[in-house]
């Protein structure tokens, strides 16, 4: 029993154009051999290489059945979409489930072996690991794609568009400003209004919150009346009824709602950045507020469920085309190369 977890350090290549390839290859060893050694080695090689895609045409067909996911909300617009893609162009017969408890309640059920993946907006924890240890559960931990944790205010916010992360981050740590936790506008600039600021964002079974709480705030507390929510379309929609909101949660949600929403550029102290699929990097202007989310697989039913094996490499084939759909920014080719190669190991 092992957790095997991996850094960022990986693209793929379709199992689809790995075939195709192949098929090219074979077809075009075919007609060499026509001219070289007559046309009758020509019809064997092309019936081998015809047998063989019927072979592998075959063995996609004969994997069926359900591969069932659950955790991040911020996860689940991108393995939603890959999971949608997958049934639809890759294998009407099997039926993959995703769900979006949220990274805790999420990785709950993953410990107790009741879900194939838990999606996590955050490494998956010490005691998750004790706990999937004392169920038996062997983990594999992936990176899937990068996202931008993104503040946001009302659309007709006009003055808290641009703030030092300073600024933005005592808004929200309880006597950063006030003993008693009532911030104004005016308190964090004299020329803003003098208007009490209402706070927002995900609740605690998100990875979400932990990752603002333990990275961004140093584990310091929330200040009180912080609006906390299970799911996020309620945020963007409190957000948007409430000109003094202020909430923070995944790019993803601000890049499907903008007309709904304004956003802070921030100043890590070389100007103000905004988030963005071109600025969302590990290593570029908004990495401070840039973070990897996660999928992670049950070994044992990947090895014994071929469906869910076969999700697994198609999640790490298609992340990088399926990532900018949904608000991520995609990890580098080498590394979701490595994360299948990783996969052909687990057999």
């Amino acid at each position: 029993m092992y957790v095997k977890k991996f850094g960022l350090s990986v693209i793929a290549i379709s199992s689809m154009a790995v075939m195709a390839a192949c098929g090219g290859n074979e077809e075009a060893s075919g007609d060499n051999a026509a001219n070289n050694a007559g046309g009758n080695n020509a019809e064997e090689t092309n019936e081998a290489a015809n047998n063989n895609e019927a072979a592998n045409n075959s063995a996609d067909e004969d994997i069926s059945g359900s591969v069932s996911i659950d955790g991040s909300g911020t996860v689940y617009p991108l393995m939603s979409r890959i999971a949608e893609q997958y049934m639809v162009e890759e294998n009407p017969n099997v039926s993959v489930e995703v769900s979006r408890a949220g990274t805790s309640a999420g990785m709950q059920r993953y410990v107790e072996g009741e879900t194939d993946f838990a999606n996590a907006s955050r490494n998956v924890r010490d005691e998750e690991i004790e706990e999937m240890e004392a169920n038996g559960i062997e983990n594999m931990e992936f990176p899937v794609a990068l996202d931008g944790m993104t503040i946001v205010l009302h659309p007709d916010n006009d003055w808290a568009t641009e703030m030092t992360v300073e600024e933005v981050e005592s808004i929200f740590i309880s006597g950063a400003v006030s003993d008693d936790d009532t911030v104004m506008w005016s308190d964090i600039n004299s020329d803003w209004p003098e208007e009490e600021i209402n706070t927002y964002g995900p609740n605690e079974n998100h990875g979400t919150y932990e990752f603002f709480i333990d990275e961004l705030i140093d584990g310091q507390d929330l200040k009180d009346g912080t609006n906390l929510q299970q799911e996020y379309p309620t945020l963007v929609e409190l957000v948007n009824d409430d000109e003094n909101a202020i909430g923070f949660f995944g790019f993803g949600y601000y890049e499907n709602n903008q007309d709904a929403l304004g956003v802070v550029s921030i100043d890590f102290g070389e100007g103000n950045i905004t988030p963005s699929l071109d600025t969302i990097d590990l290593e570029g202007d908004y990495a401070e507020y840039t973070r990897q989310v996660f999928t992670n697989l049950n070994v044992d039913a990947a090895r014994e469920n071929p469906a869910v094996m076969d999700y697994a490499r198609y999640v790490f084939e298609v992340a990088d085309e399926l990532a900018p759909e949904t608000g991520f920014a995609p990890l580098p080719e080498e590394q979701l190369q490595e994360q299948i190669e990783e996969l052909e190991e687990i057999n």
